[in-house]
């Protein structure tokens, strides 16, 4: 049974980090005045703000950042400002011996992906795959999906709702919830953070991937058995997606099919997660329950 951390209560403190990628200072002035106008406090960082080359400052930086963070108790909650690329470069330095004892949520999504799964794997703690920093630029103060991130703080028992789609498969599942970005799936592989799969409740999405490259990753996602006993899959927006010169010759979600045809859990597509606007915070390791109709599709926590 997973740990889940202790709700945000009115007054609580969230720490903002950038672990990965930088993040411009004026990007994440409108995240702090939306998390102050639900009532919380925020602890910025060292790291928002903070350049070195492509990332948030240098490995160690970030790290001690992150873990600075992790160590003090007056912050209950750690919302990562942006991905990019980076967690895989510090994550295996991080010290979770007060974190075990003290649980907190872990916030983000796309590279963050690589805290969840570990948080799933070494640490049987659930965590927030949702919208971080930057989303709150983008969005009007109602958005449904910045909201779903307050729910969810405030121990709210998130379910969502989607339309159908031609290529899903109909059925009900219980299970975990895990996944996030395809290519930190697959990168987590063969590593202390690689995720666990079977009976799970499987969702993946991505950004700005060749076909042909999203097709090899679930080859290796299958090669790995990772595909093979799934309670069921959710498939996310895979926005921004390129072909080379000569066309693959299938679509992507063309091409997730037929990684997952053989199989008989239910499948989902265009469940509103991913780096797009429409990003619903979903509780990482938690359980859910996934029910796949001709008309519409559910995913709930149970």
């Amino acid at each position: 049974m997973a740990v889940t951390p202790p709700y945000l209560k009115k007054g609580d403190t969230i720490g903002l980090v950038c672990p990965a990628g930088y993040m411009a200072p004026e990007k994440f002035k409108q995240c702090i005045t939306v998390l102050e106008s639900w009532g919380y406090q925020v602890r910025v960082g060292n790291t928002p703000g903070n350049q070195f080359h492509y990332f948030a400052g240098t490995d160690e930086e970030r790290l001690t950042d992150f873990q600075h963070m992790l160590d003090d108790d007056s912050v209950k909650a750690i919302l990562c400002g942006r991905g990019g690329y980076g967690v895989s470069r510090i994550i295996d330095r991080i010290d979770w011996k007060y974190f075990k004892k003290h649980p907190k949520w872990i916030i983000g999504y796309s590279d963050i992906t690589l805290l969840h799964t570990h948080l799933q794997t070494k640490l049987k703690t659930v965590s927030l795959h949702s919208p971080m920093a930057g989303a709150f630029n983008d969005a009007p103060a109602d958005d449904r999906y910045l909201l779903s991130l307050q729910h969810a703080l405030g121990g709210a028992k998130l379910k969502y709702e989607c339309n159908a789609h031609p290529l899903n498969r109909t059925g009900k599942a219980e299970g975990q919830l895990v996944g996030g970005n395809l290519s930190l799936l697959v990168h987590s592989i063969g590593s202390a953070s690689e995720f666990t799969s079977k009976g799970r409740i499987l969702f993946i999405e991505d950004v700005g991937e060749y076909i042909y490259n999203a097709d090899r990753m679930l080859m290796q996602l299958k090669r790995a058995g990772k595909l093979d006993n799934l309670a069921g899959l959710v498939v996310g927006s895979f926005s921004d997606m390129k072909d080379t010169v000569i066309p693959f010759g299938q679509d992507i979600y063309d091409v997730i099919w037929d990684k997952v045809q053989e199989y008989d859990y239910p499948v989902c597509f265009g469940f509103p997660v991913g780096h797009t606007a429409e990003n619903y915070a979903l509780q990482h390791g938690a359980q859910h329950m996934l029910s796949v109709k001709k008309e519409v599709v559910k995913l709930k926590m149970i």
